[in-house]
């Protein structure tokens, strides 16, 4: 039922919003160049790997040792633009068509995160990554990463067809608001660097 549901949904927003993907791929063509999608490597279901697409929303700005400037100096108007609508995200549209996503799930995040998850944050990866999720509902950039990772386990152990409903209603709310877009002092968020395992251990025990 999630699938065929991430399928149509897919595939009706791909239809209603193909004015907006082609507005907003020739504008970032004209203000920053080619390529207009931003191509990464995530993390999926099970640990697999697959190519996120997004719009670019940053220059390939270099300082004189031909190292990417940062990211907040990269980051252009438009960028800015795109990133607090989160239009950016919409050409993971496809990603969920295709099967490497889902409308609802926890974010997809970087390879190289994998060793740095303890046992409980890898549970995330028991389920396909979304565009939105529990977490984005629930502060998005403005949480820590062991936060971001408690909602995404707690949606994995409560996944529901109309919990994934709610969801996305109150995505709608959020991006309207553009609350949580950045990390303070950040272009978006900082990255995660790992977590002891012990600390899951304790929040639990100081629970009890």
């Amino acid at each position: 039922m999630k699938r065929a549901f991430d399928i149509i949904g897919s595939a009706v927003l791909i239809i209603l919003l193909s004015p907006l993907l082609l507005a907003t791929a020739v504008a970032v063509a004209v203000t920053m160049g080619r390529p207009v999608l931003f191509r990464q490597q995530r993390t999926g279901l099970g640990g697999k790997i697959f190519t996120l697409y997004k719009f670019r929303t940053m220059t390939n700005a270099r300082d004189e040792s031909g190292n990417l400037l940062p990211d907040e100096r990269r980051l252009t108007r438009l960028g800015k633009f795109l990133r607090a609508t989160s239009i950016d995200e919409l050409p993971e549209l496809f990603n969920v068509l295709r099967g490497d996503m889902s409308l609802v799930g926890p974010r997809p995040l970087l390879p190289e995160y994998l060793p740095r998850y303890n046992a409980f944050q890898a549970r995330r990866h028991e389920v396909k990554p979304g565009i939105t999720g529990w977490a984005q509902i629930h502060g998005r950039n403005l949480l820590s990463w062991e936060k971001k990772f408690e909602y995404d386990v707690w949606y994995v152990d409560h996944r529901s067809f109309w919990l994934d409903i709610w969801i996305l209603l109150l995505t709608v709310a959020k991006v309207i608001k553009r609350e949580g877009i950045s990390e303070k002092g950040m272009a978006t968020a900082s990255p995660f660097l790992g977590s002891d395992s012990s600390d899951r251990e304790v929040a639990q025990q100081e629970e009890l």
